[in-house]
């Protein structure tokens, strides 16, 4: 086993001993939901970029960066804030060769309409400095982010400009260029959950269109159950076998938090709400007397790659989240980093999810 360096174990014993069940992760600097969220340095160092804060208004999304280093006690600092005039919500990201690959999401404007984007921004942490990868082919935001070889970024289903997709988008960072690989054969979705473990990508639920014919006062997206199981072909990165799985524990479908574990052989999945809901943790419904704020799940899950089996880890998870946009690796556990608490309130909060 590879040895930590004293200053790392140091900074881990000291998260470990801050509570006296758990391990305790500082909150962020300030309180942010829809977030992107990535790790590098084998989850010593984690990132939260963009969001939106607690007034949940087009004037509060914002393009700021948050980092916290492990091996520095364990403290947030600030990044570079993300280029461009305006920050962006739901945008997918992916940890890979010690940069961070920032892709897609949406903007909001005065009156409320959202825009998604191509943009694909590539972070170099060590120099504080952004650069613009190439533009992905088909813009999504929602999407479902994972990295394999420290050399390609999946980014798979979401919502484009035209509705949900099916699409499993390639970002090659040696190359700057896109590959487009095998869609998976499911409803195209967007706020799918899933990652990416031992050449593998699990991805469940989302949101699909209302079925042709319902009638105007159906919710325009209702949930999807789907659960899909892709493997990777270990020589050609744009061939996925894909095949369905069983329904995974728990009944959340839109606004999990889900990451791959690579060390652990797993694919973590927590939080979310049985119905599909907006950047507020509103129901899409009819009209706004419809809309309630609805119970986030307390079932944190996991998908055995290895035993290809689902398991349930607790069902009763202490502060579940949704629109916490991932599940991120550290040598603690999965963490979720921001996103909208029990009460629909956007919180800072960084918890630190049960393993088994």
């Amino acid at each position: 086993m590879k040895k930590l360096p004293i200053r790392a174990l140091v900074t881990l014993l000291s998260l470990a001993a801050a509570g006296s069940d758990e391990p305790k992760f500082p909150p962020m600097p300030a309180a942010v939901s829809g977030n992107a969220v990535a790790s590098v340095k084998g989850g010593f160092q984690l990132f939260s970029m963009m969001g939106i804060g607690p007034k949940k208004t087009w004037d509060d999304v914002t393009n700021k960066v948050y980092v916290m280093t492990l091996t520095h006690a364990g403290k947030w600092s600030t990044g570079r804030p993300v280029p461009g005039p305006a920050g962006r919500l739901n945008a997918a990201a992916g940890g890979v060769k010690g940069l961070i690959v920032l892709m897609g999401g949406y903007t909001l404007d005065s009156q409320g309409g959202e825009f998604t984007v191509p943009d694909v921004n590539v972070y170099e942490p060590g120099a504080r400095r952004w650069s613009r990868g190439k533009d992905i082919p088909v813009p999504v935001d929602s999407a479902v982010a994972g990295v394999t070889h420290d050399h390609f970024v999946y980014l798979i289903g979401g919502r484009s400009p035209a509705g949900p997709v099916n699409n499993v988008q390639v970002y090659d960072v040696e190359k700057d260029e896109w590959i487009q690989a095998t869609p998976f054969p499911g409803t195209p979705a967007f706020g799918m959950a899933g990652g990416i473990a031992d050449e593998a990508i699990v991805i469940v639920d989302g949101a699909k269109p209302r079925p042709a014919g319902a009638t105007d006062s159906a919710p325009p997206y209702i949930a999807s159950d789907e659960c899909w199981f892709g493997k990777l072909d270990k020589k050609d990165p744009s061939k996925i076998e894909w095949s369905k799985l069983p329904p995974h524990p728990g009944t959340a479908r839109f606004g999990i938090a889900a990451g791959g574990g690579e060390k652990d052989h797993r694919i973590y999945f927590s939080g979310g709400t049985a119905s599909p809901h907006d950047f507020k943790g509103m129901p899409y419904a009819a009209t706004p007397a419809d809309a309630k704020p609805e119970e986030v799940s307390p079932v944190t899950f996991a998908f055995d790659v290895h035993a290809h089996k689902w398991e349930t880890l607790t069902d009763q998870t202490l502060n579940p989240r949704l629109d916490g946009r991932g599940l991120v690796e550290t040598p603690l556990g999965p963490v979720v980093i921001g996103g909208l608490a029990q009460n629909n309130a956007v919180t800072a909060g960084v918890t630190l999810f049960p393993k088994k």
